[in-house]
């Protein structure tokens, strides 16, 4: 089975993140970048169907040249060789144009199976592996809280509100997977050093027969037109029980829609 994981380097969900303010896109030149959390479980469910028998685990990232970062820490978890997609002019792109990029390196590669998170920290979108899906003509089953393969069979219990419920489908297909599905194993030092010697192709746009004028922020679909810090927090509101203390409780959380 030949499987390929999407990755994306991204600001440190855990730190001040900031957008820039000449375009009102996602500051990540100066971020503490890391990989998207949830991209670390697509890439255990990936190398727990490589350990439990024959697959080739790909990692593929759409990003700048310090993605390679990313790229790096992703191969230090198992898979055997990685794609990076680097153009100037994808910079910008919104999600949607950035599935077209996707789509077209996917295109190049032999798949099987495609692992993705169901959203980025970033971003938050949640929406690719469905537009990859379009695109490519190949099912997809979102929300995955666990994935069980047979041959070319799978099965996927999709998270819900209420529960999960249970697809199936035949590859090639897409999952993207929730952080219910497992827990990522730690790189180990000879993981991480296996990682320094793994090929990574780099291709560009024309690599993929894409055109530069479709992708970027002037093609992109949508744009952060302004944007305001968070405001400093403020006091709150201090109630001083003087025999009545329940009622101005009970009212204040009715005022703010609690009850």
């Amino acid at each position: 089975m030949k499987i390929v994981v999407l990755v994306k380097q991204v600001p440190d969900s855990g730190l001040e993140r900031h957008l820039d303010s000449a375009d009102f896109t996602v500051e990540r030149a100066s971020a503490s970048n890391v990989i998207s959390e949830l991209d670390e479980n697509a890439l255990e469910a990936a190398m727990a169907i490589a350990d439990a028998g024959e697959a080739e685990v790909t990692v593929l990232t759409v990003g700048p040249d310090h993605s390679l970062e990313t790229v790096r820490k992703a191969l230090s978890m198992g898979p055997h060789k990685a794609v990076h997609v680097q153009d100037d002019a994808i910079a910008g792109s919104c999600a949607v144009t950035t599935s077209a990029v996707i789509a077209a390196a996917l295109s190049k590669l032999e798949y099987d199976l495609v692992l993705c998170a169901t959203e980025s920290t970033d971003g938050g979108v949640g929406g690719m592996a469905q537009m990859l899906g379009a695109r490519l003509g190949v099912a997809v089953m979102g929300g995955a809280r666990k994935l069980t393969v047979d041959g070319g069979a799978l099965t996927v219990e999709r998270q819900t509100d209420d529960g999960y419920e249970t697809l199936t489908a035949a590859t090639p297909a897409i999952v993207s997977v929730w952080d219910s599905i497992n827990t990522p194993r730690f790189p180990s030092l000879k993981g991480i050093m296996a990682a320094k010697r793994k090929p990574v192709e780099n291709w560009s746009l024309s690599d993929l027969g894409v055109a530069p004028d479709t992708v970027g922020a002037a093609a992109a679909t949508s744009k952060v037109v302004s944007a305001e810090p968070r405001p400093p927090r403020s006091a709150g509101q201090k109630i001083t029980d003087e025999g009545a203390g329940g009622v101005e409780l009970a009212g204040y959380l009715a005022a703010e829609k609690f009850v």
